[in-house]
């Protein structure tokens, strides 16, 4: 598969899920990698300080960059998909909010993932998405002191049906929103094409459309969630897309792994064992 110029991002949370948090970057940067993202990775909204130093030591040791990372979305494996519109939970997003700011500094990392929260059945959506904006407005001007980004994603209606960004003009739509209250320009979108595969979008439509609103990509195959190439979408013409719009960003690999390299990552050509 011909990847051209792009460059690719091992997801530490999808591809690593199964080691230990601070056996994953050695792992990624055996394998190939010299970029990584990652979920929120702690097990509080303010860690100790000395699992932000284990954390950011493994990666530098490791010699990984880190590109993207999740501010606090809660429990992914169980269904939660952020918290920052979610009466009860917001509260706990903005005590991430500077823990997230702080680490993304340190190590670099330039993009910022907000997961904006499912709908609740005894709140009013309106009254969601006002508490959502204001808790994105603190982020986004968390996130300008250090010269990053906040992105928005879609979640597939089949996975989350309450997610309510269902689709990348809602995402995008919400980004805009968060730039024109907060005065800001560093609100974006995150492009999850399994996501808008999985929604039946139109994606070389939706590439074009909204090419100059995207700040980072992730990808796996729908309907599996493997590795591209092991399902229905047409990377190859995805890559070329991304390619020729001029996309210098990263290409985050979120998908289930089958934990042999070989394979995993047989679809890449560009990626080299280090030795």
């Amino acid at each position: 598969m011909n990847t051209g110029g792009l460059k690719f991002a091992a997801n530490l949370s999808m591809l690593y899920g199964h080691l230990p948090l601070l056996e994953r970057p050695g792992a990624a940067a055996d394998a190939g990698f010299e970029a990584v993202e990652i979920w929120w990775p702690f097990d509080s909204p303010v860690p100790a300080d000395r699992d932000v130093d284990a954390l950011a030591g493994a990666l530098s040791d490791a010699g990984l960059r880190l590109v993207a990372m999740n501010f606090l979305e809660g429990d992914m494996r169980a269904g939660e998909r952020g918290l920052l519109s979610v009466p009860g939970g917001a509260a706990r997003f903005r005590d991430s909010i500077e823990t997230a700011v702080g680490f993304a500094d340190r190590t670099g990392c330039r993009v910022l993932n907000a997961l904006y929260g499912n709908r609740q059945p005894d709140t009013d959506p309106a009254a969601q998405d006002e508490l959502g904006l204001e808790s994105l407005v603190l982020a986004a001007h968390a996130a300008h002191r250090v010269g990053a980004s906040v992105v928005l994603e879609t979640i597939n209606g089949q996975e989350a049906p309450d997610y309510p960004l269902g689709d990348a003009d809602a995402a995008v739509a919400m980004a805009d929103r968060v730039n024109t209250t907060s005065g800001l320009s560093n609100t974006g979108f995150l492009c999850d094409l399994y996501h808008h595969g999985r929604n039946g979008e139109d994606i070389p439509d939706l590439l074009r459309r909204h090419e100059q609103r995207i700040v980072h990509f992730q990808i796996a195959d729908t309907p599996g969630r493997g590795r591209p190439g092991s399902g229905a979408l047409d990377y190859q013409d995805c890559f070329s897309r991304i390619d020729a719009s001029g996309y210098e960003g990263w290409i985050g690999l979120e998908y289930e792994p089958t934990r042999d390299p070989a394979v995993d990552f047989d679809w890449l050509p560009s990626l080299h064992t280090r030795t």
